[in-house]
């Protein structure tokens, strides 16, 4: 059986690491830098590794998309755990159980369609400048439930959320792995705020789609905003290095193109 080998330092991010298909079905994880430690993995032989250990030790896990024996997901949660297999099976059944009770798979349009007629939230037609799907977020259009006033369900957000996320990996191009996440804050107010919602969004990208968050614009963030960004920022955990403050100007000029820049961020 083939090795697969690639160099990498402790130091560096995975989501540095490339992957290309050899014609022997090889994958290849490669990256640029100095100082590193050569190793050299069957990353065969540890999905396989993987499927066995969670046939044998947990059975009653779903099979097929997002199952037990979905060899891309596995490859994927191998790379998030560097290549641990033990750590790859921990997350990974929480993971898979997690899809089943929340329905991922029965997810679709039709079924969010009463939330998502609020424009709160949409994943873009255009990749952005790095290639990457983007979804969309504005904040204006959210009002979660207070008391006994129920605006907007929390469930229902949850679905919604999970779909669009769902809708931008289906549009991630070869050779590209993250999404891009925009926050549009123009005209958010208190009651905008959601710290629920917000814990949720970070607990589902970071247990359930890890790495596949590249990026978080906050655009036009008004002074309102900054406490709900302090109570939130811990939540992110090391997300929040992904954050970045900024203005309508820098998205159209920096994230997109004249013809892709999404609608509401036009001139």
């Amino acid at each position: 059986m083939a090795l697969l080998r690639f160099r990498y330092p402790l130091s560096l991010p995975l989501s540095s690491l490339s992957s290309s298909s050899p014609a022997h079905g090889c994958r290849r994880f490669r990256c640029a830098a100095g100082n590193q430690a050569l190793f050299s993995v069957d990353a065969t032989k540890l999905v396989l590794e993987v499927k066995e250990k969670l046939e044998r030790e947990h059975p009653n896990l779903p099979v097929g998309k997002n199952g037990r024996d979905d060899e891309d997901m596995i490859l994927w949660f191998l790379k998030d755990r560097k290549f641990s297999v033990e750590e790859a099976v921990m997350k990974l059944t929480k993971a898979i159980k997690w899809h089943e009770d929340f329905g991922v798979s029965d997810l679709c349009e039709e079924s969010v369609k009463s939330v998502y007629g609020t424009g709160k939230a949409y994943v873009h037609d255009f990749l952005d400048n790095n290639g990457r799907p983007v979804l969309v977020v504005v904040a204006s259009k959210h009002f979660p439930a207070v008391g006994n006033t129920r605006k907007q369900e929390p469930i229902e957000d949850e679905k919604l959320c999970v779909y669009l996320i769902e809708t931008a990996l289906n549009k991630l191009p070869p050779g590209t792995e993250e999404i891009l996440g925009i926050f549009d804050l123009r005209g958010f107010r208190v009651e905008n705020g959601d710290v629920q919602f917000l814990k949720f969004l970070m607990d589902v990208f970071y247990y359930y789609y890890p790495r596949r968050l590249g990026q978080v614009l906050f655009v036009d963030a008004p002074f309102v905003f900054q406490p709900i960004w302090q109570l939130v920022k811990p939540l992110m955990r090391s997300y929040a290095s992904l954050v970045r403050f900024c203005d309508m100007e820098t998205v159209r000029k920096e994230y997109f193109t004249e013809s892709t820049v999404p609608t509401d961020f036009k001139d």
